[in-house]
């Protein structure tokens, strides 16, 4: 049960979803390109204006197609998060919280060998107890858009009926 592990599973997927960044960054993040270029032009003398947006533009993309690269898998068997990988087994409980939920599972009710993977634009997120002796991780918390179905598809999936 490490948090990454190389290979990933073939099985089909109960659940999947992916924690792209909001709508609202791309038109943010489009602004402080264009407030940023046109200071450095402002700045730098001799300078050709298409440069600086030509730099910044496909950067900010890039950033904000990276920070959205991750996605969340529950399969017959493991959930996986990115490269992290969970086998249903060691899942003894699930709780969907909402976004005043999951700021107190991750402040004052948090610890410190707790798994988490968290992204400040998704309010809602689910906490998975674990019961696993070999492993000190009490807990993993992870940003989910749909909390209630990610819950209800870990625990149907750890609890065949």
């Amino acid at each position: 049960m490490t948090p990454e592990s190389p290979a990933r599973t073939t099985a089909p997927a109960i659940y999947t979803e992916w924690l792209r960044t909001s709508v609202w960054a791309w038109p943010a993040a489009l602004a402080v390109d264009l407030i940023v270029g046109f200071e450095v032009l402002l700045s730098v003398d001799d300078m050709p204006a298409w440069l600086p947006f030509a730099v910044l533009l496909p950067l900010t993309a890039a950033v904000l197609l990276w920070a959205g690269r991750m996605r969340v898998t529950v399969t017959a068997d493991e959930f996986l998060i990115d490269d992290a990988r969970l086998p249903l087994s060691a899942i003894s409980g699930v709780v969907a919280l909402d976004a005043a939920g999951k700021r107190e599972a991750l402040g004052v009710g948090s610890h410190p060998l707790a798994f988490i993977i968290q992204r400040p634009w998704i309010g809602p997120a689910v906490q998975i107890v674990l019961d696993d002796p070999a492993d000190p991780t009490p807990f993993w918390v992870i940003s989910t858009r749909r909390p209630v179905e990610l819950a209800t598809a870990l625990l149907d999936a750890a609890n065949p009926r």
